[in-house]
This record gives C-alpha cells, structure tokens and sequence, in this order.
C-alpha cells in the first residue's frame, strides 16, 4: 500500500511540500485532514464494496485514494493542481485500479467535466453490476456545484460520503423554516437520505481553516428520486424559486415565470396547493415543493 495511505500527518505533509518546493493554495481550497482516523471513519462510511467505482475529487498527495482503491474496482480520482497531482502519481504508482487525472472537475457552475464522467463511465462499463460511488475530501469551492450537478445525471452516485464545510452540512441537512434551508436542501433531500456522521474542528487539517467541516453520507433513494419525473424542470424550479428567499412565494413565482404566468394565474396555483399569500418557499418541504412545482409545470404545459 502507497507510504501516503500510513503517513498523510502533518510531519508527512511538511516534508513532501518542503521536498518539492511548493506551498498548499488555499484558495484551491487545499486543506488536507491530517487525522487518520477520521479519513479512515470517511472510508467505512462509504460502505464500499468490490463492485464499486469510486469517484474521488481532490486527490491532494494521494492519501484517501490510497485507502479506497483495495475495498474497490476502481477510483478516478481528479486533481486540478499540477503540482499536487505529480505528487500523488508517485505515491500511487502502481495501483492499478486507479486513474488519475490532472483536471477541474467542473466545467462551469452548472455542469461536470465530459472528461471525468467519461472516465467514470468507462469503469462501470468495465465489467456487470457496478456501482457508482462519490468518496473525497472535497476541497471547499466545488462542494456544492459538484453535489448539486452529479444529482442530476441519468445515472447518479448510489451515495456520495464526503468531507465538506460545515455551513454546507448544514444546508444539506436543514430542515423547513430554518435559516440554513434552501434549494441544495430541497433538491438533495427530495432524492437522497442525508447522515451527518462527524462534525470535525479546524484543528483536524493542515493549512488549519477559519471554519468547523464535517462528514457527510448522502445515499440516493431510486424510488423517492423516480417520483420526481422531470429532474430537470425541478432543478430548475427550486434554484429560481429561492433567488429572492426573502420575498413571498406569489412574489417569487410571478417573477421567475415572468411573461409566462400572470398574478392571477399565480394566485390560482397557490390556492390550488393550499397555500397562502404570504406563503414562502423556505417553508416548504420537499414534497410540498414538488407538488408546486408540478402545478407550475402543468400550468405552463412544459
């Protein structure tokens, strides 16, 4: 097994940084969890299996993918710094299971890299009954557009175990009427089961953040996920429905269909739903924003 699978502390960390010469970016949102116990609590969280393909994002010095590639069929594991990817390629050199690709796994906002996905494909067409699973460290920046975007493929993670900002774990898991609720909440929670399995202190990482993280297990739910139907429409929905959180929800519709439903139309719909004028979407359960959206959808004969 890769020396970084033992060895990813802080004294590790200082003398592979120092030996090649370069510094973490922070602004990568480079900060490496340097307690193994807990990167190996994120490992038997996955509850992974050999019939697994993982996707990892982050790859940092190689020090998780190291962990996860002899539980698994195979990890693509993705890291946009050069600096750091020509690290880890030699402490997994000769894992054999494991692609590496030097790339952002992001291509824009709103959508994942061609390339990653290709990869990802490429394993799970490797041989029958594979899984697709999300495993990572996640740096922060790409947390919530990546979680957000793999829900919405065709073929989604079976569970997605990652390490994440706290502030996100907190969205992921809120619920209707709290401050932290919003369209991630809504949109995960409308397909997935969400476990908050540690809560972790920025002591826990090196560069040390400003803020707590925590580990997270989403495990998507097919039949909650089927009865959604238009994913796409439904995405879109809850994203433009919170742009104006603080407005009314009546306010929020008008807006967001624009030219499309007038404030009569709007009024009818929320009447339908049982909902009042000075209802809000922050106080709306996923079910209930389904059906709305729903409503919205037949109005318009989208």
């Amino acid at each position: 097994m890769s020396g970084s699978s033992q060895n990813q502390t802080l004294t590790f960390l200082l003398r592979r940084f120092s030996e090649a010469g370069i510094k973490p970016r922070t602004r990568l949102g480079q900060n490496f969890l340097i307690d193994l116990n807990l990167v190996r609590l994120l490992v038997r969280s996955a509850e992974l299996t050999p019939d697994d393909v993982v996707l990892e994002v982050g790859t940092g010095t190689g020090s998780l993918t190291a962990l996860l590639a002899p539980e698994v069929a195979a990890v693509v594991t993705v890291e946009l710094d050069h600096r750091l990817f020509t690290l880890a390629r030699e402490e997994l050199a000769g894992l054999e299971n494991v692609t590496l690709l030097n790339t952002d796994a992001l291509a824009g906002k709103n959508r994942l890299n061609p390339a990653v996905l290709d990869a990802v494909r490429r394993q799970l067409e490797a041989a029958a009954g594979r899984r697709f699973k999300l495993a990572a460290n996640l740096p922060y920046n790409v947390a919530t557009p990546l979680v957000s975007n793999l829900l919405a493929l065709e073929r989604p993670p079976e569970s997605m175990t990652v390490t994440i900002q706290k502030e996100v774990a907190d969205r992921l898991v809120a619920q209707p009427g709290t401050k932290d609720y919003g369209p991630l909440s809504v949109w995960v929670q409308s397909q997935c089961r969400v476990e908050l399995v540690r809560v972790m202190p920025p002591a826990v990482f090196w560069p040390r953040p400003k803020v707590s993280s925590a580990i997270v297990r989403v495990v998507l739910e097919p039949e909650r996920r089927a009865a959604i139907g238009d994913l796409e429409f439904f995405h879109s929905f809850v994203r433009s429905i919170f742009l104006h959180r603080r407005k009314v929800l009546r306010w929020g519709l008008a807006t967001a269909f624009k030219g499309r439903l007038d404030k009569p139309a709007v009024d009818l719909l929320l009447r339908r739903q049982d909902l009042g004028p000075d209802s809000r979407a922050e106080r709306l359960d996923p079910q209930r924003m389904l059906a709305l959206a729903r409503a919205v959808q037949a109005q318009l004969g989208d």
